[in-house]
């Protein structure tokens, strides 16, 4: 493996595991999925050698990223090569048409909020119709306390880009149903972070 090529995130590390259990007690026995914003590719190589009946189809806006990733899953016969993704964009060329579920960590707060407009419109037009939407990440939740860490650390993305910042679960799911989803399951998470499992409105 060239791990020369491979970018390592201490967060992804840490995470992956709770977020796998997760996928595994969500997710049917195979399919296909897409991961957005894919990273470092950690969590890609993670999940595609633990669901070997799943095609999981990394991608990424940043061109930067795709060699980590590649890199990452090398040998994988299940994680074809990175797409290039932006979310924001009206059609997303080269995503699959249906895919069965399509999985997102740390992206909302450190984009602005268009890339959560576009990630969930893009989710209803390639979502299975038992499709599942899951995102992962830090959330402010209207009428709940708010932990010092996740306010500290919404401060700062603000500070470096006033466009960044965690998103209100309420808008998000507003945002959903605007596009023809609903929050089916919130599930808490290690270090303060939220999954959320969004599904076709309708479905149970």
């Amino acid at each position: 493996m060239n791990t020369d090529a491979r970018n390592h995130s201490p967060a992804a590390e840490r995470n992956c595991a709770p977020i796998l259990a997760e996928l595994q007690r969500l997710l049917p026995a195979q399919g296909l999925a897409l991961e957005v914003a894919s990273g470092t590719g950690q969590h890609a190589a993670c999940f595609g050698a633990a669901l070997p009946a799943w095609r999981w189809q990394p991608s990424d806006g940043d061109p930067r990223a795709r060699p980590s990733i590649s890199a990452w899953c090398e040998g994988l016969s299940n994680v074809p090569p990175p797409l290039h993704l932006d979310v924001r964009a009206d059609l997303w060329p080269g995503v699959p048409v249906p895919v069965d579920a399509i999985f997102c960590a740390n992206l909302l707060h450190i984009s602005p909020w268009p890339s959560c407009v576009g990630l969930l419109r893009g989710a209803a037009r390639h979502l299975s119709a038992e499709g599942l939407l899951v995102l992962y990440g830090p959330f402010l939740v209207e009428g709940e306390a708010t932990a010092p860490s996740n306010l500290a650390f919404d401060a700062d993305l603000r500070a470096r880009d006033p466009a960044w910042g965690l998103r209100g679960l309420g808008d998000v799911q507003r945002q959903a149903e605007a596009a023809g989803l609903r929050l089916r399951e919130r599930v808490a998470m290690p270090a303060n972070n939220l999954l959320l499992v969004f599904a076709r409105l309708g479905l149970p």
